[in-house]
Order: structure tokens, then C-alpha cells, then sequence
């Protein structure tokens, strides 16, 4: 019975939230961010069903009879964070058989108890775009999930209005996918190739159109070509890997040519061909390299990407994310902070943590900034959301806390290294190594 306890103990918490929905919560005296409004000194948030219900300056906003009032004078709230891209979960994608495989499914890869999406609360993470490599032209459809604690990734996933798993479809040009056969070994080839698939998806969708619904005359089911039509029809977006300014014209010129919706990821050289970008209104995830290495298309690299966007006009167009390990989940806000070091807005900035990559999810209805109706995903930050003295203190999913760095067990995962909470790193260490 004993050795069951701490099992027992996680099914019963993983049920509690539900319940504990019914009690609106009033957070008091923070300085809110709603992302879609001004900054609220004195503000209070209210909360109940997992929904925000109230937000606004103390005066204001009534406290509801009977709510709970949480205290965090002194602190910052903020919506949780948003990240673009990420590779938490551990999921595999695509393999080596070929070089564009869009029926790969994240869903059937993303492990939804990896340490990772721990990591991830730690740092305030509420909303997670998951993707397998970028090794393949079209590795597969990415997967949306809402970062929670659940059984299963069924009760994680965002949904699409018909009920579907939602995400969107992983690309990637340049070096990444240029490998030996059945790989393209150049840039034209790889563009080719997509080209190809794209044809022949459309040829697909002509003779189901053809056949009007005669089963006789259908065409035999594809998965991948059915993957493809929801890109086509825009219910998928593209999520591009893409880092050199001539590898993101290539993209902006497929887009337009087979009227598919794109995010350009990375796009280490947009400050490049930041008008075209913006003519093309191609939002943009940005990874701001604090770390040494990288890779070769890197190399002109630049932070200041995001302040031209802005510089353009297009703010909206700019949202950064993790590329979890090449920037730690828990290491998140800093990627603002060093936009705002190389010259965009900290408005821009903290739009792009949130409500901008919201966007680019087709998420923006319940995510990304704190307004009444939305989910009830926000983060409390010991001060100012930008300055490298600030700890995420706790976050919140759905008005369910899922992270509280006053607990030791969940301090761990916000300070720990690699293993750091896993109760089964100690049989790890001698992975890889010859035994003897």
C-alpha cells in the first residue's frame, strides 16, 4: 500500500482541478500585463471554471462572495507563455525513408510525462506548438498541446472545431534536409521535390472533386496527400524551419505559389529580407542564440530581426520560442529580453512571448493575453517579466496551479540540471557506455 501512495496520490491530484474550478479565485494586488491592454498597477484577476473571468484595477473589479483571494502584492501576472516551437516530450517523427512524410502524426510520438513539459511550467510555459526535426523537407503534422498535467496526451491537446487534434505541418529547408538519397543534396532539388508534392496533392483533391461522391470513382484513401489538402485548405499551418535569406524567399515564393498559410521559424537572416517578409505578412517565431555553436546558416545571424520587423510596421509579426534544448523552456523570457537589448519594443516583446504566438497557433480566442472569456493561463513572476533577476514563481493552467516554486518538489525541476526530478535517473548513468 505504501509503495502505491505516491500513484494514488497523482491520480487523485490529476482530479482535483475540475472540481476546485467551482470556487473563483481572485487574484489581488499584483502589477498586471494583460498583453491586450495597458499595465494595471493594484490589478486583480479573477478566475473560476478555467476561465478568466474578471481582470482590472482594484475599484474596479468586484471580488466575487465567497472566493478565495490569493495575495501576490508585489508580484507581475501575466498570461502564460506561448512557445512556437518546441521539441519537448520526446517525440520522434518522420524517419529516414524518404524526405517529405506528412501522415507522421506528433500525436502518436509525444510522451505527455516527459520531464520536459515540467521544465516547461517552470518557466512559465502554458502553450507548446510540438514538433518532431528538422531533417526532413516535411518531417509531419505538429501537435498543439495546453501544458497540464494529464494521462494521457488525449487530455492535453488543443482541438480543432470538428473535435480533431490540432497542430500544424513541420518543413525545413536549407542544409537540414539536404542528405544522401532518397534526400535532396541541393537547395533546388528540395525545393522541387515540395513542389512535386504539392502537385500531386492537388491532383489528388481533383479527382475526389471528379467523382462526386461516386465511391467506385474515388481515388484509394492517402494519408499523406489527406495531410497535404488540410494545408491547402488552410485549416493546417506550414511551421518552416528556415534560416538563410535566400532559403526564406524560397519559402515565401512556395507559399504564395500553392497559397498555403506559413510561420518562418528561426529565420536567423530576416533582418535581411525583412521587406519581404512583411510585403508577404509571413509571421515570423524567432530563437535568439544566447549560446555558442549553432550551425553554419547561422552564421550572419542577427537579434535584431525582431526590432526591424517593428521597425516595418509589422509588429504583430514577431513571436520567439525555445527550440527546447537550443534554449531552455525555463530560460524563455530572456529571449524578449535580449530582442529588447538589440532595439524592438518591450510592448513587441512581451506580445511575442504571448499573444503574437497565439496568432500563429490559431489560438489567439483563448490564449496569449488576460481578458475575460479566455482560458485561465497565467504566470506570477517575482518582478518585471524582462530582468534577469525575475523567477517564475508560479504557473497556473485552466486556474489549476501546475507550478509553485515555494514547493520543493516543484523547485526541482526550475533548478535542477538534467535528471534533476526524475525518479529514475539513477538508472540512466550508464546508458551509452560499454558494460563491463
Amino acid at each position: 500500500m505504501r509503495s502505491n501512495a505516491p500513484l494514488l496520490f497523482a491520480l487523485l491530484a490529476l482530479s482535483v482541478p475540475a472540481a476546485a474550478q467551482e470556487l473563483p479565485h481572485a487574484f489581488v494586488g499584483a502589477r498586471v500585463l494583460p498583453i491586450a491592454g495597458a499595465p494595471i498597477d493594484d490589478g486583480i484577476v479573477v478566475v473560476q471554471f478555467g476561465r478568466i473571468r474578471a481582470v482590472g484595477a482594484r475599484g474596479s473589479v468586484e471580488v466575487p462572495a465567497g472566493a478565495k483571494v490569493v495575495e501576490v502584492k508585489g508580484k507581475v501576472l501575466m498570461p502564460g507563455l506561448v512557445d512556437t516551437h518546441s521539441h519537448v516530450g520526446g517525440g520522434w517523427g518522420a524517419d529516414s525513408s524518404a524526405p517529405i512524410q506528412p501522415d507522421v502524426r506528433m500525436l502518436d510520438a509525444v510522451n505527455c510525462r516527459d520531464a520536459g513539459l515540467q521544465r516547461a511550467q517552470a518557466g512559465g510555459i502554458t502553450t507548446l506548438n510540438v514538433m518532431s526535426g528538422s531533417g526532413h523537407l516535411m518531417s509531419g503534422q505538429t501537435i498543439y498541446l495546453k501544458n497540464k498535467d494529464v494521462r494521457t496526451i488525449e487530455e492535453q491537446c488543443y482541438r480543432f472545431p470538428d473535435g480533431a487534434p490540432m497542430g500544424g505541418m513541420k518543413m525545413a529547408n536549407g542544409t537540414n534536409s539536404q542528405q544522401d538519397p532518397p534526400f535532396p543534396g541541393t537547395r533546388g532539388k528540395s525545393a522541387a521535390l515540395v513542389r512535386e508534392r504539392f502537385l500531386a496533392a492537388q491532383e489528388y483533391k481533383r479527382k475526389i472533386d471528379a467523382a462526386a461522391g461516386d465511391a467506385s470513382k474515388l481515388p484509394g484513401r492517402d494519408l499523406g496527400h489527406e495531410a497535404m489538402l488540410e494545408i491547402l485548405s488552410g485549416r493546417r499551418i506550414v511551421h518552416h524551419h528556415t534560416h538563410r535569406h535566400d532559403d526564406i524567399v524560397t519559402v515565401l515564393r512556395l507559399s504564395k505559389e500553392f497559397g498555403f498559410r506559413v510561420v518562418l521559424h528561426h529565420v536567423s537572416e530576416a533582418w535581411k529580407v525583412a521587406d519581404e517578409i512583411v510585403a508577404a505578412n509571413a509571421p515570423c517565431s524567432l530563437i535568439v542564440l544566447d549560446t555558442p555553436g549553432g550551425k553554419l546558416e547561422a552564421m550572419d545571424f542577427d537579434a535584431r530581426s525582431a526590432a526591424e520587423l517593428e521597425r516595418l510596421g509589422a509588429p504583430q509579426l514577431v513571436a520567439f520560442h525555445t527550440d527546447d534544448w537550443i534554449t531552455d523552456s525555463r530560460l524563455f523570457l530572456r529571449s524578449a529580453a535580449l530582442a529588447v537589448r538589440a532595439g524592438v519594443s518591450r510592448e513587441t516583446a512581451l506580445a511575442g512571448l504571448t499573444l503574437h504566438g497565439a496568432k500563429m497557433l490559431d489560438l489567439a480566442d483563448r490564449v496569449g493575453s488576460l481578458e475575460p472569456g479566455k482560458d485561465a493561463d497565467f504566470v506570477v513572476l517575482s518582478g518585471e517579466p524582462l530582468s534577469v533577476y525575475t523567477r517564475v514563481e508560479q504557473t497556473w493552467v485552466e486556474g489549476a496551479k501546475v507550478f509553485d516554486l515555494a514547493i520543493e518538489e516543484d523547485r526541482v525541476w526550475a533548478e535542477g540540471g538534467w535528471g534533476a526530478g526524475l525518479a529514475r535517473a539513477g538508472a540512466l548513468c550508464c546508458v551509452g557506455e560499454e558494460v563491463k
